[in-house]
């Protein structure tokens, strides 16, 4: 590494890597380069990716040391003969740099390939252009041939944090090394040299604190270091959130909301707050699952797994979830502040919440808790298989009967819980206590015969108990065919009809037990008789019908002719009234 100059360098700039073996991280890149310098395979052109703080313009101009050193060693520069010291102070003109973002036109790269042609001083003349997507597209067009066909003493190294903007046919011109961020133990093991090499005072704790706030890029941990240095706080680069997951942790939202009142009134703004509370519980979930993913160092990384642990990854990831979405809330909301808070006592209290996430964490809760207590020793002695029978029949409860889910409960002796079976919000701790509690003796459902009259009178009850109108209206046009050992047969006319019916019959056969308490079987079948009317149908006023007078046809003699022109022209005078008979 170099040494500091007399005046005041950032750490990023005094310990730029120098040499292959001091760039840390990017091992790949170091065995490609150093490989094709040692054989004598380097390419006319390279394309370095990756994202900022990784060391692509730092190994762009490492290239060209190697390329130019006057005593290179199996791939690696010297560091300490002219060439090298030229290009490490900047001054050589065998490395010509080129910022894209700024000098992105045609003219700038007409004046690039008018001078790539003119020699240098030493063996290779190397030109680094730096965020080479920048570049127009006149721009790249103009470099196309040069690039493809440089003079055989040029090489270009193009640097991009965006690979994807640069030109296909740029690309297919260069060989394409990617860089990748570095780990946090990468990191701190750097960080660690740079504090010994520059003789630093400052303390782990303000290590890892740049570390973390470097997320993988040694520039961005260098400056964050400078900035502990010039603040001699570890706090100004970083809020310290520990007390807001530990409020999470205990579910105690009062705790969770004066942490975060308390970094307010330290400066922190909603915005930056959510973005490292999202960072530390990614963190604490990455620790639960691998501790090699996690970059977190130190004594952050010893907090988080202690909190991850007691938290558990499925609310660990509903509260990444739950800030997570409210950094995307935040960006439009009038005031931000509102929603982290809303936020972080979201994930503190799922009692909160009414999604399906906290409803089915505050199960999983639960259920843990009642298999706790249910595998507590009693503190009554075991009852032999004959005595439990015995007590059943004289309750009524052996078998045959029907109890309702709460009879069937099994008791639980109350004694102190264990620690692991605290109940951690009111609702929960009033459920917890109404398990541990004896269960109060209800009365059982007998399984007395109901008959089909019986049956018949509360039919209309039954089915009013029915929640839906459309099984009602299916059950409702059924016949109730026959009530006889505890089955009701309703007969019904299609197939059709029957499915449907078959579809509520656990709904029908609860309404049962409601309205007569007692327990029958339901059975559906398709039947072809008219439908029989039920008791509580009010039948029809009986009509009485003409008695019928019997004829004998030997009676009957035929009328006299002049009897029945008589009859016929009293009825013709009858329709018309005002008509008179004339004589013929």
């Amino acid at each position: 590494m170099t040494s500091a100059n007399d005046s005041f360098v950032s750490l990023y700039r005094r310990y730029r890597p120098g040499t292959f073996q001091e760039l840390r991280g990017q091992d790949h890149v170091v065995r490609a380069l150093r490989g094709a310098i040692r054989d004598g395979h380097v390419g006319h052109a390279y394309l370095f990716s990756g994202p900022r703080g990784t060391g692509k313009t730092s190994t762009a101009r490492i290239l060209a040391k190697a390329l130019n050193c006057l005593d290179l060693a199996d791939g690696e520069p010297c560091g300490v003969c002219a060439s090298c010291v030229s290009i490490t102070q900047g001054n050589s003109m065998d490395v010509i740099e080129l910022d894209a973002a700024s000098n992105n036109g045609v003219e700038a790269m007409r004046d690039l390939i008018g001078h790539a042609a003119l020699g240098s001083p030493g063996r290779q003349k190397v030109y680094i252009v730096d965020e080479v997507h920048m570049l127009t597209s006149g721009a790249e067009n103009a470099l196309l041939k040069t690039l493809e066909e440089p003079p055989s003493h040029v090489i270009f190294v193009l640097a991009t944090t965006d690979p994807q903007k640069v030109a296909p046919t740029i690309r297919s011109r260069t060989q394409h090394l990617e860089f990748r961020l570095l780990s946090g133990d990468v990191l701190e093991g750097l960080l660690q040299d740079v504090k010994t090499a520059a003789g630093l005072a400052v303390d782990d704790t303000a290590l890892g604190m740049a570390v973390r706030r470097g997320h993988g890029s040694a520039r961005d941990a260098l400056s964050a270091l400078d900035q502990v240095i010039a603040s001699g706080d570890s706090g100004e680069i970083r809020p310290g959130l520990g007390d807001v997951i530990e409020g999470i942790v205990d579910e105690d939202a009062a705790h969770c909301l004066v942490a975060i009142v308390e970094l307010y009134e330290a400066g922190w703004t909603p915005a930056q707050l959510a973005v490292d509370l999202a960072d530390d519980l990614r963190q604490a979930f990455l620790l639960s699952i691998e501790p090699r993913l996690a970059e977190v160092v130190g004594a952050d990384r010893d907090r988080l797994i202690d909190q991850v642990t007691r938290l558990g990854r499925p609310r660990a990831v509903r509260a990444l979830e739950l800030i997570g979405r409210a950094q995307i809330d935040m960006r439009d909301a009038p005031d931000p502040q509102i929603i982290l808070e809303v936020a972080i006592l979201r994930a503190a209290r799922s009692d909160l919440d009414v999604d399906v996430a906290s409803l089915a964490e505050r199960i999983t809760r639960l259920e843990r808790r009642l298999s706790e207590l249910g595998q507590a020793p009693s503190a009554t002695p075991a009852k032999s298989v004959a005595e439990v029978r015995h007590r059943q029949a004289e309750s009524g409860k052996g078998p045959g009967t029907y109890q309702s889910p709460r009879a069937k409960t099994q008791a639980v002796t109350k004694q102190p819980l264990p620690n692991s079976a605290v109940a951690e919000t009111p609702q929960e701790a009033q459920i917890v206590e109404n398990t541990t509690a004896p269960p109060v003796e209800t009365p059982t459902v007998g399984s007395r015969e109901i008959s089909k009259q019986e049956f018949s009178a509360s039919w209309e009850a039954i089915i009013g108990q029915l929640a839906s109108g459309l099984d009602r209206a299916m059950y409702k046009s059924g016949v109730i065919v026959g009530v006889d050992n505890g089955v009701v047969r309703i007969g019904v006319s299609t197939e059709t009809h029957k499915s449907k019916c078959l579809a509520s019959r656990d709904l029908v056969e609860a309404a049962i037990v409601s309205v007569l308490g007692a327990s029958l079987r339901v059975e559906i079948e398709v039947t072809a008789a008219k439908p029989a009317r039920s008791k509580s149908q009010t039948p029809k006023t009986p009509v009485d019908e003409p008695v019928e007078e019997a004829i004998d046809l030997d009676d009957l003699v035929e009328a006299p002719t002049s009897a029945k022109e008589t009859i016929a022209e009293n009825r013709l005078l009858e329709a018309f009234p005002g008509a008179t008979q004339e004589d013929a």
